[in-house]
């Protein structure tokens, strides 16, 4: 190695004082370039404004539950917060001082309720401070501790230039110490300047005193040329960054690593600071104009709300007077609502008032519904009682049996129902809910039973058809007893076999009558015999009329059998009045036998009564 010679050491003090003056150029260009980009009126902040009190207390101990690493969005966040909380405990406390007034109650008296969620909330943004302060007392601490260890490492490193024998062997330490440098955190920002003229001074002091040659010099600079080359091309690289605000962050990191790296050539230094700085003009430049673009932003957002404003304060409350019309006007205003939280923020200066004009006038409409509807009232809690008797009915018919009657019920009901106005909207659902689950428990259980009945009628049809097939074939012989008790047979089991499906039930009486009636004709049956069988038949198709057909019908034969009592009464009073009349046993004698066939009338309608009675249980 070359020992350099005193023109040389001149030349590298010369560098040494140049590479300070740059050094300290770079600190002020630097300082220049960096924004602040942590300060309130860059920081984009959540929209808050549609959270309850309660929520709004639980979306700050969210924020504040997590660590301080990004501190103006959050405190940014927290303000919203606070302020929208208190807005809406005014509006709270007006609210209940108004109704405290309106009861009767002296002004001097009101007292403001107390609300549990201020005292929550400030708590937590107490702790939050709190938190915040230790986090600078922490910052604070570690910067001063990293500046005790950089002016330790000063004061190594004139120690170690201190003895100038044998400095060759002073290389090794002398780059521990440069390392350990690098590795130090940051510093009080005061002490930046100075610590680093220090250092620059203490390293090209080494320098000269080392007298390294110029090789190994040219090493060092070539290695750092190509540190600083790279870092200038990693700058260049954050003008495609979309990321504008992550890009100029990167900038700034890329701006503490450049510091650490050491000196370069003499030729070199201008042109690939100028490299750096131009890379990094662009960079700054695109954060100021994203900045700007963000501002023009939230003016034309302004103008937008502004216009949504008016919108809704020319609404005519005056002039809405119908259900209908209140609630097309808050379709149209709720439209307007979900169009406001599409626009972003207004300039910081003018966002919450322009929230609290549009907020006003929504409040406005919205109180004055209320206020409609309040009135409406008791009418709509009229229509819920009778809606829900309409549901009392309804359940009290669902478990029925009679199919038909409670049809026609159930039918009517719903008929009603329509003609019943509006109930309070929170009761809708539920109390249409309720009628329609009755109405449709029985006619799922009326589809049911049909669709059972329905398989049991196409397999009484089937029997019915052979019971036809099986009386037609009977043989009239000599021996009519035997024929007829077949017969009655028959029409036993056809009066034990249920109903038919009704499109078939005429067609298949009228071919089973029309069988048994052959049958009767050639037995050659008394007629009262026939009627009873005939009335047997009858029964099925009464029953499957229902019930009330059925005591229609006794109720018809009981008028019957009394009136043909009557009839009796009055024939053997009349036979008193003939037996004193001469040449009148011809008279009486036609008059017992009325009597008699009367009696015989009466006894078959009181088996038809009997017959009814035991089909009705």
């Amino acid at each position: 190695m070359d020992i350099l010679d005193q023109k040389d050491s001149q030349q590298v003090e010369n560098e040494a004082v140049n590479a300070t003056n740059d050094q300290i150029e770079n600190q002020i260009v630097m300082t220049v370039d960096e924004s602040d980009d942590d300060s309130d009126e860059n920081v984009e902040v959540e929209d808050f404004s549609s959270l309850s009190m309660a929520e709004l207390v639980a979306k700050a101990e969210s924020l504040t539950a997590d660590g301080l690493e990004e501190y103006a969005p959050l405190k940014a966040s927290l303000d919203s917060i606070k302020h929208l909380f208190y807005r809406q405990l005014k509006i709270n406390n007006e609210d209940a001082k108004k109704k405290f007034l309106e009861a009767g109650g002296l002004e001097e008296d009101y007292k403001a309720p107390i609300e549990p969620l201020e005292s929550e909330l400030k708590n937590i943004l107490s702790a939050f401070r709190e938190k915040r302060n230790a986090e600078l007392q922490r910052i604070e601490k570690e910067k001063n501790d990293n500046l005790a260890a950089k002016n330790r490492i000063l004061e190594d490193l004139k120690n170690l230039l201190a003895n100038a024998e044998d400095f060759g062997k002073k290389v090794p330490a002398f780059q521990k110490l440069q390392q350990e440098w690098k590795e130090v955190g940051q510093v009080p920002a005061s002490e930046i300047a100075g610590l680093w003229k220090n250092y620059q001074l203490c390293v090209e002091q080494f320098y000269d005193n080392l007298k390294i040659n110029n090789e190994l010099r040219e090493y060092d600079f070539k290695k750092n040329l190509e540190a600083k080359t790279n870092l200038c091309e990693q700058a260049e690289a954050l003008a495609d960054d979309s990321d504008v605000v992550g890009a100029f962050k990167k900038l700034q990191a890329l701006h503490d690593e450049w510091r650490e790296v050491g000196p370069v050539s003499k030729d070199n230094r201008e042109p690939i600071w100028n490299r750096f700085k131009a890379a990094s003009t662009v960079v700054n430049k695109r954060h100021h104009d994203y900045f700007d673009a963000m501002r023009e932003e939230e003016v034309n957002n302004l103008a937008k709300k502004t216009a949504l404003c008016e919108k809704v304060e020319a609404v005519d409350i005056d002039a809405i007077s119908t259900y209908k019309e209140w609630q097309e006007k808050s379709d149209a205003i709720v439209e307007i609502q979900a169009e406001w939280k599409k626009i972003g923020f207004a300039p910081k200066k003018n966002n919450v008032a322009i929230y609290e004009r549009f907020r006003s006038a929504c409040d406005r409409f919205f109180n004055a519904k209320n206020e409609f509807y309040k009135n409406s009232k008791d009418k709509l809690t009229a229509n819920l009682e009778k809606k829900i008797a309409f549901c009392e009915k309804a359940e009290a018919l669902k478990d029925s049996d009679d199919w038909k009657g409670t049809t026609d019920k159930l039918v009517q009901l719903q008929k009603e129902w329509k003609s019943i106005g509006a109930v309070p909207k929170k009761h809708s659902d539920a109390v249409w809910k309720r009628f329609v689950a009755a109405c449709d428990y029985f006619f799922d259980r009326k589809s049911k039973q049909q669709k059972a009945m329905k398989n049991d009628q196409d397999e009484n049809l089937k029997k019915k058809k052979a019971l036809i097939a099986q009386i037609k074939e009977i043989q009239i012989g000599e021996d009519h007893n035997a024929a007829y008790k077949m017969l009655k047979s028959l029409i036993a089991e056809w009066n034990e076999v249920g109903h038919v499906p009704f499109k078939d039930k005429d067609k298949v009486y009228k071919e089973y009558k029309a069988a048994i009636d052959e049958k009767f004709d050639k037995l050659n049956l008394d007629q009262a015999a026939r009627r009873m069988d005939v009335f047997k038949s009858n029964l099925e198709e009464m029953a499957e009329k229902g019930q009330q057909k059925l005591l229609g019908e006794r109720k018809r034969l009981v008028k019957v059998y009394e009136s043909l009592g009557s009839d009796i009464t009055t024939a053997e009073n009349n036979i008193g009045f003939f037996a004193n009349s001469k040449n009148a046993s011809g008279l009486i004698k036609e008059m017992e036998r009325k009597i008699e066939k009367l009696k015989e009338e009466r006894n078959l309608v009181l088996e038809k009564i009997k017959m009814l009675e035991e089909s009705v249980k």
